[in-house]
């Protein structure tokens, strides 16, 4: 009988120990960074075509 009591003793602290709850696990969601920009892509072009363009007009008036 006492056997039989430690087994069943040591079987319910056995499972309460290593065993988890039946909620859901929580998840952080991941962190997306995304990098943007004020300007658009074309914003870099800018100031060297207006460059070319005045230094091209300084050749030609020559």
């Amino acid at each position: 009988m006492k056997k039989l009591a430690l087994a069943a003793a040591l079987s319910v602290a056995g499972t309460h120990a290593f065993a988890g709850s039946m909620a859901e696990p929580v998840m952080e969601a991941p962190v997306i960074v995304e990098e943007t920009e004020a300007s658009s892509s074309g914003a870099g072009l800018i100031v060297p075509l207006i460059l070319i363009a005045l230094v091209a007009a300084a050749v030609s008036a020559d």
